[in-house]
């Protein structure tokens, strides 16, 4: 397995207008979609780099989710074997599978670096995302490969 790119990043946050503002008006990140609790900003590269994720509260909430880093997103192909591959690969290793989902623009898998930092292990699987946008925040589909 090689990673292809660094994909994109999750953030949990407090506040979805306020730190979408902080994002889009501050730091001059392109919203593309915003839906519910979820905000999504990408340059175009890709169909997301940055995906903002409402949990309310406050940064010392008691709340089991807390702000900050959900997971990071590394591509690593475009076809269902290199997802396939990958998954041999990780219990070769015996690294532990924590998930996957069919997010109708990727395909994912989702695991843990020794620290416990979630990183999705994602192929892309259409390019729909860029006439669609909301494409991106469709509910995730079971993933038939797990």
């Amino acid at each position: 397995m090689k990673i292809k790119e660094l994909g994109h990043v999750v953030l949990y946050v407090t506040n979805l207008e306020k730190i979408s503002y902080f994002y889009r008006e501050i730091l001059g990140f392109n919203q593309i979609a915003k839906k519910d609790a979820m905000a999504v900003f990408s340059t175009g590269r890709t169909h997301h780099e940055l995906l903002l994720i409402e949990i309310g509260g406050n940064i010392n909430s008691d709340k089991k989710i807390k702000p900050g880093l959900y997971h990071i997103g590394f591509k690593i192909g475009d076809k269902e074997e290199d997802l396939k591959n990958a998954i041999k690969e990780l219990k070769k290793h015996k690294i532990i599978i924590i998930g996957g989902a069919d997010h109708t623009v990727t395909k994912s898998i989702y695991i843990q670096d020794p620290d416990e930092n979630e990183l999705e292990l994602y192929i892309d699987t259409t390019d729909k995302w860029k006439n669609n946008p909301d494409l991106i925040i469709t509910p995730p589909k079971p993933l038939n490969l797990l």
